[in-house]
This record gives C-alpha cells, sequence and structure tokens, in this order.
C-alpha cells in the first residue's frame, strides 16, 4: 500500500508536463503533492542561497549553471517537506517522468522486499537510465529486480527515500558544489546505501529538462578549468574505485 508521501516537481510555467505527469499518477492511483521548482533558467549562479562556486570550480573544473542549482534546490525542498512529516518514506518524480505500467505493482514489491530493512538504505533509484557496478538482490515480479547500486546510476527522474536516507543528505550536502545527481553519486559512491531497480519502472518522455535548462549551451565551454577533462575523469574514477571497493568486500564477505 502506498502510504507515503509523493512530491511532483515542477515549474510554474510547464503546465504541460503538470498535465501529463498528473494523469499518469491519477491513473495509478497515486495522490501527490506538487512543489514548485526552483528557476534557474535566467538567474546566476551567484544568486542562489548555498552554493559554493569555489568548491564547485574544484569538484567539476567548471562553474555549474543556474538550471543545475535550481533543480538542486528543488529536490532539497521536496526532502525538506519529507522530513515535516512522520512518514518513513517518501517518493519524489520530476514531471517529465514516465511510469512503466508495472510502476505500482513493482513499487509495492519493493516495499515489501524493503520491509524491515528500510533503515537499512538511503535512496531507491526508480529510473536508473545506465546501471554499472551493483549486486543483484532478488526479483520484484513483472520483469524487474532490485540491486544493490554501489555506483549510483545518474539522472533524479524518480527516486524512493528512506527518512534516514533524507536526513543524512540534507545534513550533510546543503553546500551546492555540483548537479544532484552527481552529488548523490559521490555521497553514496562513500556510504554504499544506495539501491535500484533494473530494469527501470519509470523513465523520461524524452523532453529535454525545464528545471536544469539554461540560457547558454549544455556543452559550453565558458569558465572552464584548463584541465578540465584530468579533472572530470579524476572525479568519475575516484567514484568508481570507492564502488568496486564496496562491491568487492561484499562478495568477501559472502559464505562459500
Amino acid at each position: 500500500m502506498i502510504d507515503f508521501p509523493v512530491y511532483l516537481i515542477n515549474l510554474d510555467d510547464s503546465t504541460e508536463r503538470l498535465r501529463s505527469a498528473a494523469g499518469q499518477l491519477d491513473r495509478a492511483g497515486l495522490a501527490f503533492e506538487r512543489v514548485p521548482a526552483f528557476d534557474g533558467r535566467t538567474r546566476p549562479a551567484g544568486q542562489f542561497p548555498g552554493h559554493d562556486p569555489d568548491a564547485a570550480r574544484r569538484r567539476l573544473g567548471r562553474p555549474m549553471r543556474g538550471g543545475e542549482i535550481g533543480c538542486y534546490l528543488s529536490h532539497l525542498d521536496c526532502l525538506d517537506h519529507f522530513l515535516r512529516t512522520g512518514s518513513e518514506l517518501c517518493l519524489v518524480l520530476e514531471d517529465d517522468v514516465l511510469l512503466d505500467a508495472a510502476f505500482v505493482a513493482g513499487l509495492e514489491g519493493l516495499l515489501d522486499w524493503l520491509g524491515p530493512r528500510r533503515e537499512n538504505w538511503d535512496i531507491v533509484h526508480l529510473a536508473p537510465v545506465r546501471h554499472k557496478i551493483f549486486t543483484p538482490l532478488g526479483a520484484l515480479g513483472a520483469g524487474h529486480g532490485l540491486t544493490h547500486a554501489h555506483y549510483f546510476p545518474m539522472t533524479t527522474t524518480a527516486l524512493l527515500w528512506t527518512r534516514t536516507g533524507a536526513q543524512a543528505f540534507v545534513a550533510q550536502n546543503r553546500a551546492i558544489m555540483a548537479p544532484i545527481d552527481m552529488q548523490m553519486r559521490h555521497w553514496l559512491a562513500r556510504r554504499d546505501r544506495g539501491l535500484a531497480v533494473w530494469p527501470p519502472l519509470a523513465a523520461t518522455t524524452g523532453a529535454d529538462s525545464e528545471i536544469a535548462s539554461h540560457s547558454q549551451p549544455k556543452r559550453s565551454s565558458g569558465g572552464r578549468h584548463p584541465l578540465y577533462p584530468l579533472i572530470r575523469q579524476v572525479r568519475m574514477a575516484g567514484d568508481r574505485l570507492w564502488a568496486m571497493r564496496h562491491k568487492w568486500q561484499g562478495k568477501a564477505g559472502q559464505p562459500r
């Protein structure tokens, strides 16, 4: 039974996206709360509270865009909403979500599996696009399985949060120095408390994100550090090494 908050992040002017997402959720029988997205599309990064431009340049090798910061703040806002409730779980969706026909059944199977184990995990990714460095945990039915996602998948289309995970993320990640999905991967590669459903229970509609869009070209090199390619490779390698370490530690601990 889905008896926890469902939050839908939506920009005030994205009415068609809201209509599409709301229709899907209504057909699935899921009540939701719309959370207005922070609009960072035309605001300079320096105008956002919590943004650390120096740390971002060290982490990314480039400045963060206003849209990326707005997206981060939107997800933090959902977690703040969640932590003001008494619920132990919440579902955070972005308005370009496309629910699988088996979404509710898969989610109910996931809840059954979590049961008393839910305090052992922080986030379950319901819509991974790519999935690497993981350990299978079990079947959820309808062809979907659950994995221990040592290398947490990117994108934030559909995330199931535990209270312990939300509390820890909010406490440790208020300073904004990377896009939200990149920060989650960095954080969870070290905590090793992320799960993922594979194949995914949700996807995106294929439309570009409006929350994270901005006035400059997406791959603009403006403001990049001269060593940007190296900084990027080092960052990704660090996350992969942590993920592999946890995966092999888990294998070593299994009975032979």
